[in-house]
Formats: C-alpha cells, structure tokens, sequence
C-alpha cells in the first residue's frame, strides 16, 4: 500500500478540506482499499492517466458507461459539434427525440421514455409512476440491489426475512423506511410469502434483474419469472433497473436477454456516452401519468441535456448492429477461462461486466446470488489485489464490491495483461 509521495497526496489534503472526505462520491475515496485515491486528469481508449503522469489500464470504465471506451473517436465528435451549437437550451430540441426514438423502435416494452439526469433520479421517478399508477404507496426492494441515493431505496434486510428494514443512511424519515419492504434475493419461497401478506399493498416490485452494485450475483430466471407473475397477479407493477445492465449485456439489457418484459424501466449509464444521464420508460399508458400529459409530476431544468443526448445517440449507433456484443463476449470469456488457472480468485462474469472475488478458502463451488454466499475475507483479499495491480499499471474499481467492466477498447493483450497479474498475485498469496 506504501508508495512514493504523489501530486495524488497534495491533492487529495487539500480535497479533504472543501468536500466531505475529499471526494464527491464516497466510493472514490479509497475506503474500501485503503491508501490515497489516485486523481486522473484523463483517459484515452483503454488507459486512465493520472496527475503525475503515468497510465494506467482501466478496468472500471467510469463505473460502465464507457463501453466503446475513453475519448472515443465518434462520440468525441458527436459531443464538440453540440457543444458548438450551445451546451445548454432548457428548451425542446431535437436531440433527445432522436435518442428516443432509437430506443423505442428496438426496445418493445419502452414505449415511451423521459430522460432525466441520472440513476438515481429516473428510479425516484419511476416509484412515483408505479404509485400514482396504482394508487398504493409500498415498494418491495430486494437485498443487495442499489437503486441509487434515493431516501426509500437506502435500505438493507436485517436477519431473515427482515420486513422491518435497517437504513443503511442517517437521515431517512420513518415513515419512508417503513413504506419499504426487502426481500431477499434468490429465495422463491421467502418471496411468495412476502407476496401472501403484502401483495395487495404494494404499487411495485423493483429489482437489478442483474445486481451489479454489491458484487455480480446473477439471479436465475426462474426466480425472476416467478417475481414477475406474483407481481401481476397482485396487481402491482414490475420495474427492472437496468441503469447498469441495458446496452452491456445486449442493445435490449437484461430484460432482452431472460424475456422478461417489466412494465417500468430504469436506464443510465451507456446511454449518455459518458455524460451524466438518466431515464425511466414502459409502456404507454403508464408514462402517460407523467407531467405534462398527466398528474405525476417530475421535472429538470438539465433534463435532456444536448451534450449528453448527442453523445449518447453516438454511442448507441456504434451498438445497433450487435457485433460489438460479440467482441466483448470473446474478451469476457477470455479473462474468465485464464482466471480459471488461479487458486483462489472467483469470476463471475456476464457478458462485458465481471466481478473479482478472492477468499484464501478457495473458489466457490456455485455461483453466489446472495450477499450471504461472499466470503468474510473477500474485503481483504481484493485490497491485498488492488495495490499491487495499481502498482503494476492496473486500474480497477477501488472496492471489492463493485464490479468491473470490458470495453470495445479493450484488447485481447489487456485482458491477458489483467489475467497474468492477477495469477501472479494469487500464487503469491496462496504460498
């Protein structure tokens, strides 16, 4: 963890002092890992590049939404030609009807879309929908799902079933917590029980139909096919988030892939090309609550940004065809079948986005779908991991609970680069 005094260190004293812990967004802050986070100036197809100079490979991508990679060439050009047009017009513009257009023509279930400017505001946004749709105020979350800052979605489960929930933030308001109940996830029984004392208060179940934000846990479909009959049956609505997922795994997300058609969406991430940008859509009827076509009111002065919509039209073009999904399926399955080698290191990985989770007990025989199944150590393994890798020229994201991800800049080389150094360490620490 020790290393040479850094432009990082002087930066990182002086962040401490004007924001709270430094940073403005905790994960940033090297919690997690320990040590002093590293201050990028910029980045350029695969690399990250920090203030002293030197290049890092970046498996983090800004979080996901750089799938076609740092600076890309198209959506670089896309971004400069809106910013020469005027960079902000709180107006209607064209710009955004043909990012929604793009996306309503291939995605059936989005038949009607609001950008907004960020993940966490498009899923406050779709609660609101799913309430004034239904008429009921109660969300069901499930543990180890994020679904942004949002005051109702700050939550866990405590023991078992944990219908009373634990904040996991100061400064909630009682009654919010209480109009959320948690379920756990990959648990069919637990959730038709919760269905059979609460079906009929609840206006929505929202759920990562791919949880990426607390590890990858990868759900079966079986368990999200009986979420979405349960949710039906009870006349509540479905609201996959997919703010990580849509356009990673496939141009139609998660739901494209299991065939789960959710009745509200949440995107984010890829569909701004790396601006900030968010959106929730469905179908018709239900958008056609939202204001100004009906009484659910949301609004936002940065809302359909042109920089952002511009860049993230750019971005989706490049995707439209599908061969790049190929692309980063052979990457994927690349970097998985040479971590196979490692004694201790567990990938799980679908399509583009991966998760490395090491225990000295060694690798776990299934799948983890639970934050139950992660191993105690797996806190302290990944930042035995993380400081040698970044040593090493390595970038990953700085906690060993969020995930990392491929890009269309990525090589065949890079993988095999993060794959050689992290069999390296392994063999080390399992001497």
């Amino acid at each position: 963890m020790s290393r040479a005094a850094s432009r990082s260190d002087e930066l990182f004293t002086r962040a401490r002092r004007v924001s709270p812990g430094g940073v403005h967004s905790p994960v940033r802050a090297f919690r997690g890992v320990g040590g002093t986070p590293v201050f990028m100036t910029g980045g350029a197809g695969a690399c990250l590049r920090d203030v002293d100079g030197r290049e890092y490979l970046d498996f983090c991508m800004a979080f996901g939404p750089l799938i076609l990679g740092h600076a890309d060439p198209r959506v670089r050009a896309a971004a400069e030609a809106a910013l020469a047009r005027g960079w902000s017009l709180g107006t209607a513009e064209p710009y955004s009807l043909e990012l929604a257009e793009l996306i309503t023509a291939r995605i059936p279930w989005v038949q009607s879309i609001r950008f907004v400017n960020s993940g966490t505001e498009a899923v406050m946004s779709a609660l609101r929908v799913a309430r004034g749709a239904t008429g009921r105020s109660k969300i069901l979350k499930f543990e180890g799902c994020y679904h942004g800052h949002t005051d109702s979605m700050l939550l866990r489960a405590g023991s078992g079933l944990a219908e009373a929930p634990v904040p996991d933030s100061a400064g909630l308001a009682p009654d919010v917590v209480h109009e959320t109940l948690i379920a756990p996830l990959d648990d069919t029984a637990a959730l038709a029980a919760m269905f059979e004392r609460h079906g009929r208060e609840l206006a929505a179940a929202i759920i990562e139909p791919l949880p990426a934000n607390y590890g990858l846990l990868p759900q079966r479909t079986e368990f999200l096919q009986t979420l979405e009959r349960l949710v039906h049956a009870h006349g509540a609505l479905l609201i996959f988030d997919e703010v990580i997922s849509v356009f990673r795994l496939g141009f139609q997300g998660y739901a494209g892939v299991s065939a789960i058609q959710p009745d509200l969406v949440t995107y984010g991430k890829v569909i701004g090309g790396g601006f900030p940008v968010g959106a929730y859509g469905g179908r018709r009827e239900l958008m056609e609550l939202v204001a100004p076509a009906g009484p659910v009111y949301q609004a936002g002065t940065l809302s359909a940004n042109p920089l952002a919509m511009c860049a993230g039209l750019a971005t989706l073009q490049q995707l439209e065809d599908g061969r790049l999904y190929e692309r980063l399926e052979a990457l994927g399955a690349r970097l998985e079948r040479a971590l196979s080698r490692a004694p201790t290191i567990a990938l799980q990985r679908v399509g583009s986005i991966f998760w490395l989770c090491g225990s000295a007990g060694g690798r776990p025989a299934t799948p983890m779908r639970t934050p139950q199944s992660f191993p105690p150590d797996a806190g302290k393994r990944f930042a035995a991991l993380f400081h040698p890798l970044l040593e090493r020229g390595i970038y990953l994201a700085p906690s060993a609970f969020e995930v990392g991800f491929l890009s269309a800049a990525h090589s065949e080389e890079h993988v095999d680069a993060l794959a050689a150094a992290l069999i390296e360490l392994d063999a080390r620490a399992s001497a």
